[in-house]
């Protein structure tokens, strides 16, 4: 195995809180929607694309309107991040630093731009990852990311951690191990491989090298 790559939202952290907050806070600013966002209705939308995201939540606005309300989300979501911070699952700080001491460690995520750099800086993890990539920079399906990262860094033999069906059918088109986090957001019926907690993740890896 010669990368592990990470999904972000339920799967390293929670950030529903922060991120409802200052979706709220740009939606009234900006517009004059009736619109709250709570934690619990982005659960259920993390892991689509911000596009995707944004005809959810304004489906009666034309493309132009949505994604402008949407720009404006995104960017006031990056900037709470930096003070209200999203919170690690209980034990992935542990198993990021145990991982980092053998595997190279890797970011793919459907997010916007600066997200995974919030992440990073604010929970002191950047130094363990080698690369990362989200959609935000390529605009193309998490399949299209996975393969763009792992071609850039040389990469053949990996596999993927994240929490949702999306993240299952990338790693099926792209042909690599997918790992499930029951603790996140999604619901994958037929993983072969799952953890209930982050530090799981440390034997699953074991399971996984003893059974090629």
């Amino acid at each position: 195995m010669d990368g592990i790559i990470f999904d972000v939202d339920g799967t390293i952290w929670d950030a529903t809180e922060v991120v409802a907050e200052s979706w709220n806070a740009a939606i009234k600013k900006h517009t004059d929607l009736d619109i709250h966002v709570t934690k619990e209705i982005l659960a259920d939308l993390f892991g689509k694309t911000m596009e995707e995201i944004c005809q959810i939540l304004f489906p009666l606005l034309g493309e132009e309107e949505m994604f402008r309300i949407g720009n404006y989300c995104f960017e006031y979501e990056n900037e709470l991040l930096e003070s209200k911070h999203g919170v690690l699952y209980t034990g992935m700080r542990e198993t990021i630093e145990t991982l980092a001491k053998e595997y190279p460690l890797y970011i793919v995520s459907n997010c916007q731009c600066g997200y995974i750099e919030v992440m990073l800086k604010t929970q002191k993890l950047g130094h363990y990852f080698k690369d990362h990539l989200c959609y935000g920079e390529t605009k193309q399906p998490k399949s299209y990311t996975i393969r763009k990262i792992m071609e850039r860094n040389n990469l053949k033999d990996v596999i993927y951690i994240g929490d949702t069906m999306g993240d299952a059918t990338a790693c099926k088109e792209v042909g690599i191990p997918f790992v499930f986090t029951t603790y996140g957001f999604g619901q994958v019926a037929d993983a072969k491989w799952s953890i209930d907690a982050p530090l799981e993740l440390l034997d699953v890896i074991l399971k996984m090298n003893h059974a090629k």
